[in-house]
């Protein structure tokens, strides 16, 4: 047996309501551009919108005119998608309560996940959306994913709970060094402002 090896995510596409709630809340809320539309080519009754979540990937939405948003939480059985995270800049996240609030939209506030900060809503079909802003930025040459696979090393080493800035820092000072090299033949922490 061989893997399909995966490569990122290729689009997501989710059943809407009618194309102007898709529309409103896609681009008009989370900023997505509505790049392009199409007759859902598997049900002639459906449209088939495509917007663009930041990164040049796609979320896609079935909409139907017959259809009428139902705002009830979407199911969390298993096998259901719980919610969608998007990424957003440190600058958008510091002003999305005010953003939310100014619509009248419930949100969760900022929740602390040790990595990133969270905030959720749902979207006008119960669908759960998180708005997640990391709180590092990776060394040059490495991922995010990079980063919290080598923090996650150095919580487990020391026992600790869950991942915390103090892991973070210490993961991006790791695989720097692994992957910077240097003439010094000695790499470790000085204290330069000693008096001898």
């Amino acid at each position: 047996m061989r893997k399909l090896q995966s490569q990122g995510v290729h689009h997501i596409t989710l059943v809407g309501a009618d194309r102007r709630t898709s529309i409103d809340f896609w681009e008009g809320v989370l900023g997505m551009p509505f790049i392009f539309e199409q007759p859902n080519l598997d049900r002639a009754s459906e449209s088939h919108l495509y917007f663009d979540p930041g990164d040049g990937r796609l979320i896609t939405i079935f909409t139907d005119e017959n259809r009428k948003p139902a705002p009830e939480r979407t199911p969390t059985d298993i096998g259901c998608v719980h919610h969608i995270a998007f990424a957003v800049s440190r600058v958008t996240f510091l002003q999305a309560v005010a953003r939310l609030d100014e619509r009248g939209i419930r949100h969760s506030g900022v929740k602390d996940r040790g990595f990133m900060d969270s905030i959720y809503f749902e979207d006008p079909l119960g669908l759960l959306i998180e708005l997640a802003s990391y709180r590092f930025e990776p060394p040059h040459g490495h991922t995010h994913a990079d980063v919290l696979m080598e923090a996650h090393k150095v919580r487990v080493a020391r026992g600790d709970y869950n991942i915390a800035e103090i892991h973070l820092a210490d993961a991006i000072e790791a695989l720097a060094e692994r992957s910077r090299a240097t003439l010094s033949s000695d790499r470790t922490p000085k204290d330069p402002y000693t008096k001898s």
